[in-house]
């Protein structure tokens, strides 16, 4: 417990600078980085950590281009955004060129690897990268914390209601920890502190939030958050794997600490950026 609460410490506030204070590219870079690490967590709990090590730097090199592809979204005049998707299609195409010239050795790339593979390379860093779409709207120094409070809050007040109130089971064979109690506590602390964050927000920006807008918001983050807690500890039941690194004292890995956010930060972009005006 003393770790992670150093971890959360010294952690959180670096997070605020580079999201709220530093430069929109200081945004991507960290997007890139979060995916590059969750790609090689990801390939070492699926294929396995000799696989791994060959073989991760062709979804970590998707994975940048995915990232920058979004950050050179604020310049379409460019040659570098004009071929943006043709790169990413040429990583892609090299990597199934790997798994025709590996079939029949010892240890060939299969069709798991390769799927593996592409969602690292590719989903992890499109849905992480919705938090520098959200840095590089109007008022985004404050947007793009919203993915963050949803799911954390969510998480927390999850945490503390199962602990005191738990009692029946939400997904006993993904987590014999997570509870119904738990599960809707956390959806009540998604809105709570969503609500917080308008308060905060309109002081900070003089731009008042709809407090609709933001109860949907942390309802919606609170359960696509949740959906990203569970989904990931399938695949660490499967592979029977207790955290996906150890990046994190008392956290675990990239994939652990922002398995929610994976799943968050999409769903509230696409809200703002279909609902709002930004």
């Amino acid at each position: 417990m003393k770790a992670r609460l150093l971890v959360a410490a010294m952690g959180i506030p670096l997070l605020l600078l580079v999201l709220i204070w530093a430069p929109d590219w200081a945004t991507a870079l960290l997007a890139a980085l979060l995916s590059i690490i969750g790609a090689h967590e990801l390939m070492t709990a699926v294929s396995g950590p000799e696989k791994a090590k060959r073989w991760v730097f062709l979804p970590a090199l998707m994975a940048i281009f995915t990232t920058f592809a979004t950050y050179l979204d604020r310049t379409p005049t460019s040659s570098m955004y004009r071929t943006r998707w043709l790169w990413l299609a040429v990583f892609v195409l090299f990597w199934f060129i790997c798994v025709i010239l590996e079939y029949g050795k010892e240890r060939p790339l299969t069709f798991l690897d390769t799927c593996t593979a592409l969602f690292a390379g590719i989903v992890i860093p499109l849905a992480l990268g919705c938090l520098l779409r959200l840095r590089m709207m109007d008022y985004g120094s404050g947007l793009v914390m919203i993915p963050l409070v949803a799911a954390f809050c969510s998480d927390s007040a999850a945490f503390f209601t199962g602990l005191t109130l738990g009692k029946h089971k939400l997904s006993p064979h993904v987590s014999h920890k997570k509870t119904v109690e738990g599960a809707v506590g956390g959806l009540v602390g998604g809105m709570l502190g969503m609500v917080i964050f308008r308060i905060i927000f309109y002081l900070c920006t003089v731009y008042p939030l709809d407090i609709g807008l933001c109860l949907l918001l942390g309802l919606v983050g609170s359960l696509a958050g949740q959906l990203g807690d569970l989904s990931f500890s399938v695949i660490k039941r499967e592979y029977g794997i207790k955290d996906y690194g150890k990046l994190l004292p008392g956290h675990g890995g990239v994939l652990d600490r922002f398995d929610s956010v994976i799943f968050t930060a999409p769903v509230m972009w696409l809200i703002l950026h279909s609902l709002c005006n930004f």
